[in-house]
C-alpha cells in the first residue's frame, strides 16, 4: 500500500508519459504501438486515480464540489502557499 505523496507523484508519472504520448501521436497517429500505450497508461491512470479517492478523497476538485454555496469545500485544503507540492 502506497502513502499519499507515492500514490500522487506516480499519478504525475503517469500523467508525463500521457503528455508525451500524445505529442508523438500528434506526428504519427497511426502508430499501433503508440496507440496501445497510451490506452495502457490511460488505464494506468484510471485505477491510480481511483485508489488514491479512495484512500485520502477527491484527487481533483470540480464546480459540483463546491457545494451549494453555503459553504465552498475546498477551503479545508491547504492552500498552495501552505504546503510543499508534493507533501501529503
Amino acid at each position: 500500500m502506497q502513502d499519499k505523496r507515492t500514490l500522487r507523484r506516480k499519478i504525475y508519472e503517469i500523467d508525463f508519459a500521457i503528455h508525451e504520448l500524445v505529442l508523438y501521436l500528434d506526428t504519427n497517429p497511426k502508430c499501433q504501438k503508440g496507440l496501445a500505450l497510451l490506452d495502457k497508461f490511460r488505464s494506468l491512470r484510471a485505477e491510480a486515480v481511483k485508489e488514491y479517492e479512495q484512500r485520502f478523497g477527491k484527487y481533483i476538485l470540480t464546480p459540483k464540489d463546491a457545494g451549494d454555496g453555503a459553504r465552498w469545500n475546498w477551503i479545508d485544503s491547504p492552500w498552495p502557499w501552505e504546503k510543499e507540492f508534493m507533501e501529503d
